[in-house]
């Protein structure tokens, strides 16, 4: 039996189709100021074998790489999906690869239902994963009910995002340890969720396959592993650092953007009377990482005990 090569990709990368954030919403400050030639072109030269774009509910950054390069073998049309979980305000993320313009047409008015969304991808037999499981999960739900639906529903977990705190993947991992114990089995994922150039490919999947269509089927049929770097702050405010230069940019016309002269010349004004306060964004992700490691550390004593309760033990990830 021929054994196929290991191929590589960055699962989860944003570029300026992303959107806009939504703090602050007069400066209107996109989400990622990332080209997707510059994403391509990072992405090849860090060692990935294959590029992906993931960007929010929009596959735009991807139709105009393709615009440019059509016989573009080694690239994956991407998105990231926000679903919701049903009767609540939980917000939940799906990685969707190898998706088209029909495919991203069609899922649109499924979102408000994380189950209807992975119910058709399924069906068009599109890989797709269960992204940051914990990211917006705030106790809206009971905690294991909401991990038994979405992991009964997910064969694919991104079980290491490079945004995320290494708490907060393995813990993702733990939980599929003892899933695998009662015999599921799934493939796990990883991706860089960067929103600026100097992140990409830093954390990534590796799956078999001679080509793309080979390694979206391992991916597909389970068989994948996610490797390279956790989220910290330094790594986190770095990134929104990188958007704030970018953003700067785009307001000297120097990164792309959609802003009119007057909503330049307005931002241009407002941004020079907040550089003293230059330290928020440090403070910002100080403080993210803060709600983020004290949150995952309350799950993971809630799914311990429940978990001890039902004489399953729960074992570090290796």
């Amino acid at each position: 039996m021929t054994t196929l090569p290991t191929l590589k990709a960055d699962l989860h990368v944003h570029s300026f189709f992303s959107g806009y954030t939504g703090h602050l919403p007069f400066f209107r400050t996109r989400d990622c100021y990332s080209t997707p030639e510059e994403i391509y072109r990072a992405a090849k030269a860090r060692g990935m074998d294959l590029v992906a774009i993931t960007d929010h509910d929009s596959i735009d950054g991807c139709l105009e790489f393709l615009d440019a390069h059509p016989d573009a073998t080694d690239f994956i049309v991407g998105e990231e999906i926000e679903c919701m979980f049903p009767d609540t305000n939980l917000a939940v993320h799906v990685g969707a690869y190898g998706i088209d313009e029909r495919i991203h047409r069609e899922i649109q008015p499924l979102r408000r239902n994380v189950f209807e969304v992975a119910a058709y991808l399924r069906k068009e037999g599109v890989p797709f994963s269960l992204n940051h499981l914990f990211h917006f999960f705030r106790g809206q739900v009971e905690l294991r009910d909401y991990v038994e639906r979405l992991v009964d529903t997910f064969m694919v977990v991104e079980a290491r995002n490079g945004t995320m705190l290494r708490e907060h993947n393995h813990f993702i991992r733990k939980i599929l340890r003892e899933y695998r114990r009662q015999g599921s089995r799934f493939a796990e994922v990883g991706g860089s969720d960067s929103h600026a150039l100097g992140r990409i490919a830093t954390t990534y999947t590796e799956a078999p396959g001679r080509n793309r269509a080979e390694f979206l089927e391992s991916i597909r049929k389970g068989n994948a592993r996610a490797v390279g770097l956790h989220g910290n702050v330094p790594r986190l405010a770095g990134e929104i650092y990188s958007v704030i230069f970018n953003y700067f940019g785009s307001l000297l016309n120097l990164r792309p953007h959609e802003l009119t002269w007057s909503q330049q010349a307005g931002a241009i004004g407002f941004s020079l009377l907040s550089l003293p306060f230059q330290w928020v964004p440090l403070a910002v992700a100080l403080g993210q990482k803060w709600g983020e490691a004290a949150r995952i550390a309350r799950w993971q004593r809630s799914w311990e005990n429940a978990t001890e309760e039902m004489g399953l033990p729960l074992q570090d990830p290796a």
